[in-house]
């Protein structure tokens, strides 16, 4: 469908519904990144509507809509009339769906407001309302626009016409007021958020910039403390724009907060991207009076930093805090978890006896895992080529492997593995056992020395750990004993890194920092620690 050329403009006296007012002259670009999911999920019908506003009809709505959800739909360029609404409607190829693929389309083409504007009074002279989701989406592009007044007038209309929003909506709604010069109202409209429901991360973080933006960071720092009683994880893009908004500002408890969202990381193990990371040397650098000065480095292997000299907090626990870890991951992820809806009492009770009569081992390896390192080779060559190495100096290896391994196949050669079991002990489970548990016990009962070699985080057994305390312990145990691997350049051999000697956690002594951070914004709790640093210190 074409644009149409010869609209004329709707009659002054039908627009009545949503009254024209100037746009905000905010700038909204800082507020672009976190839009796009949400503003996606409006325009393909994803968003799932309160009872109170007629679900099972929506529902089904949203079944018809999805057959619609990839339809070419060119939004006019000007207002149209009633009657041009109608013709397009009708040539339609399922009018009773043709506003929401027409907003949606709106919304994916930015169209003009007053274009959205237009088909909202037709439908409203037509069926004497406007259905929620059709508010819902015209809404979505008022906050696109930046259209605050838009934004205002309609949040007046549905609280009328509606006893409860969904969250969708308040996300929408707080989100635009932040973003303008009557951002305040977003904080109101938080308030009311928490009378009925636990608001958003996003409602929080909208907020939390708006106060930033504004310099009121006390307001910034205490929506922060807030949500992180509420459980919600702060994004990294909101940890950067406290020290984006900081910049240059004085006050030792503004300092003070600051340092705390580095110990924040710290305690999360959470590794700032490189954006990130260029942020907070330039609030340090630009502290007033404070003569810090952050450098790039990369960490000797000897954990000393090239850079000031520090030596880096060792990655081995204390034998008191080794025996205290071992004795929680037995009883609470091994014994305490669903382990045993895979793997039966009997299976792990053979594993454990196999374990016990050949310690020590000098390594654990998750063959499976390992066994899919390069996908063009032979599952058992892959197996095979990481055993050579590791196999050096007369390691002890330990390899988890699964029973169908045993099975002469085109991934794995009867011969092959034969020559492995030379060089490494196995144990084979049974195809549907869960390997994790195998490999944490076989680690933990060999000793501290122990290092196990797998791409799985193992994030799923840290949070059976009851306490902070043992989390925190599980965390550093595991950064200090994963041995990372990948394939070489060339693609032809496995490169092994080994473990660090050294904590790699942000780090301070009062007047250095030392914080790790990675070239790429990467999923949070990918099993890869950084190898680059920053080094801040005190002149």
């Amino acid at each position: 469908m074409t644009s149409s050329s010869t609209a004329l403009p709707v009659d002054p006296k039908g627009t009545d519904v949503f009254p024209t007012k100037k746009r905000s002259e905010i700038d909204y670009e800082e507020e672009k990144k976190g839009w796009d999911e949400e503003t996606k999920e409006i325009s393909e019908g994803k968003l799932h509507f309160s009872s109170s506003v007629g679900a099972p009809k929506k529902r089904l709505m949203s079944q018809v809509l999805s057959r619609h959800k990839f339809t070419n739909i060119q939004p006019p360029e000007k207002p149209l009339q009633a009657e041009e609404w109608n013709r397009l409607r009708e040539s339609f190829q399922s009018p009773a769906v043709f506003e929401e693929v027409m907003f949606n389309s709106m919304i994916r083409c930015n169209s003009p407001i007053d274009v959205a504007k237009s088909l909202l009074t037709h439908v409203a002279k037509n069926n004497g309302d406007i259905a929620y989701n059709l508010l819902l989406k015209y809404l979505a592009l008022c906050v696109q626009q930046g259209q605050t007044s838009e934004i205002h007038d309609v949040y007046e209309i549905m609280k009328i016409k509606f006893k409860i929003l969904e969250s969708g909506a308040y996300n929408l709604i707080i989100r635009g007021l932040s973003n303008s010069d009557q951002w305040r109202m977003a904080l109101t409209l938080l308030e009311e958020v928490k009378k009925i429901m636990i608001p958003s991360r996003t409602n929080y973080e909208c907020c939390i910039k708006a106060a930033g933006r504004h310099q009121e960071m006390n307001l910034a720092f205490e929506l922060y403390h807030e949500m992180l009683t509420k459980d919600l994880v702060p994004t990294l893009d909101v940890l950067q724009a406290f020290f984006d908004f900081s910049r240059g500002m004085k006050g030792a408890e503004l300092q003070k907060e600051l340092f705390g969202v580095l110990l924040y990381l710290r305690d999360n193990q959470i590794y700032p991207h490189k954006m990130f990371m260029r942020s907070i040397k330039l609030w340090f650098e630009s502290i007033p009076g404070g003569n810090w000065r952050g450098q790039l480095t990369n960490i000797k292997d000897s954990g000393q930093c090239p850079v000031c000299n520090h030596q880096l907090e060792d990655s081995d626990l204390t034998e008191e805090e080794y025996d205290n870890l071992r004795e929680r991951i037995i009883r609470d992820v091994i014994h305490g978890t669903d382990m045993f809806r895979k793997t039966s009492p009997q299976e792990f009770e053979a594993f454990q006896t196999f374990v016990e009569n050949r310690l020590p081992f000098d390594i654990v390896i998750d063959g499976l895992n390992v066994s899919h390192i390069k996908p063009r080779k032979m599952q058992c060559e892959n197996l095979f080529d990481a055993v050579n190495c590791l196999a050096k100096d007369n390691a002890r290896l330990l390899v988890l492997g699964r029973k169908h391994m045993l099975i002469n196949s085109s991934n794995w050669k009867r011969e092959i593995m034969k020559e492995m079991q030379n060089k490494a002990d196995f144990f084979f489970a049974e195809n549907i056992s869960e390997d994790d548990a195998f490999l944490l016990y076989a680690t933990l009962r060999s000793g501290k020395h122990c290092k196990f070699v797998t791409r799985d985080f193992l994030r799923d057994h840290k949070a059976c750990l009851s306490d902070s305390l043992t989390r925190h312990l599980f965390r550093k145990w595991q950064r200090g004993h994963q041995i990372e691997f990948s394939p070489s350049v060339e693609g032809k051999r496995i490169h092994f890194l080994p473990a660090f000697r050294y904590d790699c956690v942000v780090q301070t002594t009062g007047d250095t920092w030392h914080i790790p951070y990675k070239d790429i914004s990467e999923e949070k709790y990918s099993y890869r620690v950084p190898r680059k640093w920053l080094c801040i210190q005190q002149k």
